[in-house]
């Protein structure tokens, strides 16, 4: 288990081998993702491997977490994780972390039904901490694992996207 002490010496060791090796901070992270039996993908990163999947209503074969669901969980998660962090950094003891997080849509955007964009119209979360610690302590730590939460940096502020397709044909009659 990853107790506080732990957390906090592998965080400020890997804080010192940035600040002494800053080019190490930059990297790019890859996932694959493979689409079989018309709507499961799955994801590929290192050595996880885990199935997407859409449920049976909107055609799928519910074989895993949809889309939105790992998007939430992903803010969720990350969230959770930075508190943690922090507040072994900080010694501020926690006895329990749960974050709730609630998306709005409209799925007429993704349906084709509408223009209006097909993602999220609203993103909350709640925090629930448990802690001896004083409450306006527990807030700043709140507050700067906040700011420098990853994810949810990507859910607030655009970021660049780019495509590339590569289109293989596999009728013998069309040429490139």
């Amino acid at each position: 288990m990853a107790d506080p002490e732990t957390i906090k010496e592998a965080f400020q060791r890997n804080q010192k081998a940035l600040q002494m090796r800053p080019s190490k901070a930059k990297s790019t992270a890859k996932t694959k993702v493979r689409l079989f039996d018309g709507t499961t993908c799955v994801v590929e990163h290192k050595h996880w491997k885990f199935k997407v999947d859409i449920g049976k209503a909107e055609g799928g074969n519910d074989a895993g977490p949809g889309p939105g669901i790992l998007e939430r969980g992903a803010l969720g998660s990350c969230l959770a994780i930075a508190y943690s962090q922090r507040a072994a950094v900080l010694g501020i003891p926690i006895h329990n972390i749960v974050i709730n997080i609630e998306s709005d849509f409209d799925a007429r955007g993704m349906l084709h039904l509408s223009d209006d964009p097909p993602g999220f119209d609203a993103l909350r979360y709640k925090v629930y901490i448990e802690s001896p610690a004083p409450k306006d302590q527990i807030m700043q730590m709140i507050e700067e694992a906040d700011r420098h939460s990853p994810v949810l940096d990507d859910f607030r502020r655009a970021i660049p996207v780019e495509r590339e397709v590569a289109i293989k044909s596999t009728n013998p009659e069309v040429t490139s």
